[in-house]
């Protein structure tokens, strides 16, 4: 079995999982994008694709495996940037939720939407989990023990909301998650200090943001003034 690039990050898994995390630049901004690989049937999904082709393309060649499709949090650009691109090379589909397709008009050639229901990739078994609160359709995906949130939820906080009723529903949306198994492995578009694959028991001490029991309350605090950084909030949980 070939090994994963020595540049990206590799988190083997008891079984046949792996997940490769690829960290994507440009400009000042980062992104993570994870490359989820089944290695005993050599298939592998990636989750919110963006900005170096090259490494993803090296990736799947260290891993040995073919992509056979792209699973999208939400409609942002850093997250859907070679969606398109990746799916007419590979020949593979797109999946995005239906609400986050309406809301953000996004269109390929082989986009499918969710249905709700989970669905298999070689031996890779993915359930999205609906998360709306920072997108009108924000999913995360729960593949095997690792759970890839997007913005929805980052080690650090959680992301940004338009309003009081988004940040309402990102309030919702985190309760959901919370109730996952504490060793479920969180994987973010985004880190701000800690790197990804941080238990969900270690979040729910750590996390502000998932130790409030109002959604009223939330709402308050996640839109609160003053807050001219996207990484605002870390500095206030630290301090």
């Amino acid at each position: 079995m070939n090994r994963p690039l020595a540049s990206a990050s590799s988190c083997a898994m008891p079984s046949s999982l792996q997940v490769v995390t690829l960290k994507m630049y440009r400009g000042p901004f980062k992104n993570y994008n994870y490359l989820v690989v089944d290695h005993h049937s050599g298939q592998a999904v990636i989750v919110d694709p963006a900005w170096q082709i090259n490494k993803i393309d090296r990736a799947l060649t260290q891993a040995g495996a073919r992509l056979q499709g792209i699973l999208l949090t939400h409609g942002h650009a850093d997250h859907v940037h070679l969606a398109k691109r990746l799916s007419k090379k590979y020949a593979c589909p797109i999946w995005m939720s239906q609400a986050e397709i309406a809301a953000f008009k996004f269109r390929a050639e082989r986009l499918q939407p969710l249905t709700g229901e989970p669905w298999s990739v070689g031996g890779l078994h993915i359930e999205p989990l609906p998360t709306p609160g920072h997108t009108p359709g924000s999913t995360c995906y729960r593949i095997g023990p690792n759970l890839f949130t997007g913005d929805t939820l980052f080690s650090e906080g959680c992301g940004l909301c338009p309003n009081q009723a988004a940040a309402e529903q990102l309030f919702v949306s985190l309760q959901r998650l919370k109730q996952l198994p504490g060793h479920t492995r969180v994987f973010p578009g985004h880190s701000y200090g800690q790197a990804p694959g941080q238990t969900l028991a270690r979040l729910l001490q750590q996390n502000i943001y998932l130790h409030f029991t109002c959604a009223a309350d939330f709402a308050t605090f996640r839109l609160r003034k003053g807050q001219n950084k996207l990484n605002w909030f870390r500095f206030r949980w630290a301090g």
